[in-house]
């Protein structure tokens, strides 16, 4: 007589089906949803690894709306009772959807990203990776929920504590609160700060090196050179850069055919002085110097988290005024701009109000009739930072002869103040406040002729509707915006639409490379957007759209060496 043998053991199936068994089947159900919804377009082109993280990230976020809708079905008395056969056909029938369900998917989120690569004007031919996509996503969704369990386990811990001494229910609302807040003060603390400060000293490291071809310059126009006041070494790797770059006189006579100066281009850096003002007052020291004020254009630029200044905008001005232009600004932070918004949003708005008004003020004590136009701009974190110095559209008309912001973040408080009082029936992606009158928006440069009188002291905001960093907010997470209700642009996948939580991870994910596509999308605004910008807001005599349309093809000729 044999012994009968004993059932093979396979640890690894065993182990899922206990994980299995452990999930929530109505999470599961909202999970597989959400993960559909996360392969629908957005504004930009996502890599595979990138949408396998949103695809994670909005799974786990459904798994947790989904065990939020049972609980509270539970709470008002809904308690199904499923016998093992019912259960056992209806894991059977979620099987069967979700076997046809995730991969059709894939398939549809690939032909989608080949449509945004398209209209953004990027290789549609990039791989999507269907099977790396769904490993990175379970990876992803699988570990935000262990983390979820962990925090629910450390509070029934805390919960079974304090209820030696409270009611149960107090305990249990007490035992969710502690460990939110030290979820929060861990996070927000010992990761995000740590990380942070990582950074912060990675950043300060490389902000004492130099990009290639910067040299310090001779001119006594430029902070830096041997006539400035400020070191060289001090103004950083962003400030050195800024001052080295720009058009010579020479390529300004050459494109004008006058004589032309060489710009003026001073700045501070972060060592520069010992506090903000002190470096704000070395630049208008700098300024005072170089004979900035005796310019026919003075440039207020607020800078990114590193101190960029970007040299498209500084450039096309200089182009417009044949280099009779003066352009400062200062650094403030090592950090990148997404880093710095996150760590510390007070910088970039003391930065920019702080300059600003020590310029102004020296403005103000030159003689009237010999005093430059003086305009101000900035990009990304600058234009956040920049309208910081002004309460209001009429203040920045009234301190200024015009103002160019580019890709404004979406928090910027005048820009959202303008966005919410446009002129009815006009798009939030395109608003008009006042006919026009003083500001207008642009995602293309034809979109600043409204046919309408535009009056001095005029303020163009360039924001592509392409562009995260413009739309991206918090309040996508629960609502959907009046630019995804209204007529998209034109570089938009008809396919977009708001879905709750899944728009606001998408978005974030776009803002990764959004400034790795051709100009004229996303976060790209190239020469030509800001040469077409100016050129209306200043209206300098002689120049017209065939000077546009020239130095287009000089952008082109030095893009194509």
């Amino acid at each position: 007589v044999g012994v009968p043998r004993a059932p093979r053991r396979r640890p690894v199936r065993e182990a899922l089906l206990r994980y299995r068994r452990s999930a929530s089947s109505v999470g599961l159900a909202f999970a597989t949803v959400f993960f559909a919804w996360s392969m629908t377009p957005s504004l930009l082109p996502r890599p595979w690894y990138l949408q396998g993280v949103a695809a994670g990230i909005c799974s786990a976020t459904g798994y947790l709306v989904g065990v939020g809708v049972a609980r509270l079905t539970r709470w008002f008395g809904v308690r199904p009772r499923w016998s093992p056969e019912t259960r056992r056909w209806g894991n059977a029938v979620f099987a069967a959807v979700a076997a046809v369900w995730v991969p059709g998917s894939l398939v549809l989120g690939a032909r989608w990203q080949r449509q945004v690569r398209e209209l953004v004007g990027v290789d549609p031919d990039q791989p999507f990776y269907y099977g790396l996509v769904l490993a990175v996503a379970l990876a992803v969704a699988v570990g935000l929920r262990e983390v979820g369990r962990l925090l629910r386990a450390a509070s029934r811990r805390v919960a079974r504590f304090c209820g030696r001494f409270v009611p149960v229910g107090v305990a249990r609302f007490a035992a969710v609160v502690v460990v939110a807040v030290l979820t929060v003060t861990f996070v927000d603390g010992a990761l995000v700060n740590g990380f942070l400060g990582v950074v912060n000293r990675i950043a300060a490291t490389a902000d004492r090196g130099d990009g290639p071809g910067v040299v310090r310059p001779a001119a006594a126009e430029r902070s830096g050179s041997p006539s400035s006041r400020v070191s060289w070494e001090s103004l950083g790797r962003e400030g050195r850069a800024f001052v080295a770059g720009g058009p010579t006189a020479a390529e300004l006579s050459a494109f004008t055919g006058r004589p032309a100066p060489t710009p003026i281009r001073v700045y501070g850096g972060l060592s520069s002085a010992g506090s903000l003002a002190g470096v704000a007052e070395l630049v208008v020291a700098e300024l005072e110097r170089t004979g900035a004020f005796d310019r026919a254009v003075l440039a207020v630029a607020t800078t990114t988290g590193t101190g960029w200044v970007d040299p498209a905008t500084a450039e096309a001005l200089e182009y417009v005024l044949g280099g009779d232009t003066a352009i400062a600004a200062l650094q403030y932070s090592y950090l990148p701009s997404w880093a710095a918004f996150v760590a510390d949003r007070d910088s970039p708005r003391a930065a920019g109000s702080t300059l600003f008004d020590q310029v102004h003020a020296a403005w103000e004590r030159q003689p009237p009739d010999r005093r430059p136009r003086l305009v101000a701009f900035g990009e990304s974190l600058g234009a956040f930072g920049g309208q910081a110095a002004f309460s209001g559209l009429q203040d920045m008309a009234t301190r200024t002869s015009g103002a160019l912001w580019v890709g404004t973040p979406n928090s910027t408080a005048v820009w959202e103040e303008l966005t919410a009082a446009r002129d009815p029936g006009t798009p939030e992606r395109l608003p008009v406040v006042g006919d026009g009158a003083r500001v207008r928006f642009a995602d293309r440069p034809a979109d600043l002729d409204l046919g309408t009188p535009w009056e001095p002291g005029r303020v163009v905001y360039l924001q592509h509707a392409t562009d995260p960093v413009v739309w991206w907010s918090p309040r996508l997470l629960t609502g959907r915006p009046d630019w995804l209700a209204e007529p998209l642009g034109p570089d938009v996948s008809p396919q977009m639409t708001w879905l709750p939580a899944v728009t606001f991870w998408q978005l974030t994910m776009d803002m990764v490379f959004s400034t790795g596509v051709p100009p004229g999308h996303g976060h790209h605004y190239g020469p030509v957007e800001n040469v077409e910008a100016w050129s209306r807001i200043l209206a300098p005599p002689g120049w017209t759209a065939e000077d546009t349309a020239r130095y287009g093809d000089l952008v082109e000729a030095r893009a194509g060496r």
